[in-house]
């Protein structure tokens, strides 16, 4: 009990992080589509909610930390503002659980000012799709032995 109470909580720990991850490991896990879809989830939201509140301060009090000397723009920030700048927040939530992990995409829709209920929305949604699209593509590969689950 104890060892599946571990395994799906470390599975959600790393769904907060990449929300690609729970698809990938699930079926490994033994647990069914719907156990992934639920973790993946619940971890890709856990990480929205969080750094949406908290985006702005990780941004002043956090990063000066790490980054000294403060550059005009890096690559990654480049791109950043070029997605969101040309999608919105809508693309911004839509290729966050895609391209941008959980965390990038809460801190960057949370620094340029979006509604937070637009973002907890779209990315419910956006997170639900892709969710489901990766479970059971997981699921099609296992299928036609292409993947082993063991």
């Amino acid at each position: 009990m104890l060892e599946k109470v571990l395994t799906y909580l470390g599975i959600y720990l790393l769904a907060c992080l990449k929300s690609i991850l729970p698809p990938l490991l699930g079926p490994a896990a033994g647990m069914s589509p719907l156990e992934i879809i639920i973790i993946t989830m619940a971890g890709l939201m856990t990480s929205v909610v969080l750094f949406s509140y908290l985006g702005e301060k990780i941004k002043k009090n956090v990063l000066p930390i790490f980054i000294k000397k403060k550059g005009k723009f890096s690559p990654q920030s480049r791109r950043m503002v070029k997605i969101w700048t040309k999608y919105g927040i809508i693309g911004t939530c839509f290729l966050t659980p895609l391209i941008l992990s959980p965390v990038g995409g809460s801190l960057l829709v949370s620094t340029v000012g979006a509604p937070r209920k637009q973002v907890f929305f779209y990315m419910f949604i956006f997170g639900l799709f892709w969710s489901v699209v990766w479970t059971f593509s997981v699921d099609w590969f296992i299928d036609l032995g292409l993947i082993n689950s063991r």
